[in-house]
């Protein structure tokens, strides 16, 4: 039996949690779901990797209304890769209740976004900026929003956002259901629980801030001998996956092409990339199709990847959150992982502060030696002339099974959502259970099909008028 029924949610949502093999609620699931499914103000303070993304996104699937058209949440994180990410996961929890969810990120066209939001929007996930600009725009309404989460909210004041955090609740109806989630709590982050929550439940989950499950280290080096200790540590470890921090976009693209000339599996991300590429990234990585990513920050949030094996501290991180946001890419959903740290002679106190922080020393290790580099090198080609292992993201378990069909007509010939669903549930051996999200453009519609059920669509709708318009249909190109 799936762990999650005991909630009491609806078999459309515990049919997507069988998809995502969520079987068993993870601790903060336990913690929050009964709260947040009884409409009540959380304050959660969690680790990263602990499941919360799915803590509040499974009773807001459970809670929204199908019929309304407007958004009914507000989901408000710190970077764009982790709206892309949080959006994503709404949209597989809520596949088969046919829950819409849309992502306001910058570095992406308004105009698409605001096209959007003119379909029926369930669920609005995005960064602090874009969500005010189309707030005082007007293309984001907000009356029907019932509930606002504020994810990773310590790193929405590091990052100097927390003003317009403010500004946006400011907008928001008074009666709702406020959720604020954060690794740490600092006292800008209380004084924001206590200005915008109703007596809120406060819940703390994992107090350790780095799973038991990840093999800490540090490595004393020279700065100019970076580099060869990478090639060292890659070789002896020889990891499946991993990702390399560093500190500024420059190195990130020196440390880069440095292992492309070496002829790693590598990719790179940072800020100074087009956002459209960085996402291309994002998904080449979760599909496995490299293995060794060397970014900035930007990925020690939003990239939910169960098994990456290493991280490894090419630069320490100035700031003692940032070691516990980027080790925790590791260690995930009951994985085992290695975090390795290179420290140099001047970034001592740097290091004395992490450790005060995560509350234990990080144990030193010495640098590879030479004859055990050589001897596990052949070991290390071997792996780098194999492809990885591919990997089956969550999305695709979910979404066996559905066909999205186009279409050849949209608004401009006044076609309704409506109008294909009356047309499609009239076809033999299907009804309306079987038609899920219907997006309506200009001149075109895309209609995702349900059960295994599209080829009979397909072939039935090619002879088959929709409000008397007769349209062309094929398979939509990319789901």
């Amino acid at each position: 039996m799936n762990e999650f029924q005991q909630y009491q949610i609806s078999n459309d949502l515990i049919r997507a949690l069988d998809s995502l093999q969520f079987v068993e609620p993870t601790e903060v699931q336990k913690r929050v779901l009964p709260v947040a499914l009884n409409d009540r103000d959380i304050v959660v303070k969690s680790q990263t990797g602990s499941g919360k993304t799915a803590s509040y996104a499974i009773p807001i699937c459970e809670k929204v209304e199908w019929i309304e058209n407007k958004p009914q949440a507000l989901i408000l994180t710190p970077t764009r890769e982790l709206a892309v990410q949080v959006k994503e996961d709404f949209t597989t929890i809520g596949r088969f209740k046919r829950i819409k969810a849309v992502s306001l990120i910058g570095k992406q066209p308004f105009h698409y976004q605001k096209t959007e939001l003119q379909q029926k929007t369930h669920i609005a996930v995005g960064t602090p900026g874009r969500v005010l600009d189309h707030i005082e725009k007007g293309t984001l309404h907000l009356e029907k929003v019932r509930y606002v989460v504020i994810d990773e909210a310590d790193e929405m004041l590091n990052m100097g956002f927390i003003e317009q955090v403010e500004a946006i609740l400011a907008h928001l109806p008074s009666e709702r259901v406020t959720m604020l989630f954060s690794a740490t709590l600092p006292d800008a982050i209380k004084e924001l629980a206590t200005s915008h929550t109703n007596e809120p439940t406060y819940i703390e989950v994992g107090t350790d801030m780095t799973t038991n499950l990840i093999h800490h280290a540090v490595i004393e080096v020279n700065e100019e001998e970076k580099l060869q200790l990478l090639q060292d540590v890659t070789i002896v470890e020889n990891p499946d996956s991993c990702i390399i921090f560093c500190r500024t976009k420059d190195r990130v693209d020196e440390v880069h092409d440095e292992l492309y000339d070496l002829d790693y599996s590598v990719d790179k991300l940072h800020g100074g990339m087009e956002q459209s590429t960085r996402l291309l990234v994002m998904d080449d990585f979760k599909r496995g199709e490299f293995r060794y990513l060397v970014a900035t920050d930007v990925a020690a949030r939003g990239i939910d990847i169960d098994n990456i094996t290493h991280v490894i501290n090419f630069d320490l991180p100035l700031e003692k959150e940032a070691y516990v946001h980027r080790t925790g890419r590791t260690g995930r959903a009951g994985m085992k992982g290695t975090a390795i740290t290179f420290v140099t002679q001047n970034e001592h106190d740097f290091l004395a502060n992490i450790e005060e922080y995560v509350g234990f020393l990080i144990p030193k290790r010495e640098k590879p030696a030479g004859e055990e580099v050589v001897r596990k090198e052949i070991h290390f080609e071997q792996k780098m002339d194999q492809r990885p292992k591919k990997k089956m993201a969550k999305s695709e378990r979910v979404n066996e099974g559905i066909m999205k069909l186009y279409f050849n007509g949209g608004k401009k010939k006044k076609l309704r959502a409506v109008d294909f669903v009356g047309t499609i549930a009239k076809i033999p051996g299907i009804t309306s259970e079987d038609i899920g999200i219907i997006t309506i453009l200009d001149t075109s519609t895309f209609v995702e099909i349900l059960n295994g059920k599209g080829p009979i669509v397909l072939n039935a709708m090619k002879s088959t008028t929709v409000k008397g318009k007769a349209l062309k249909v094929h398979e939509a190109r990319n789901k």
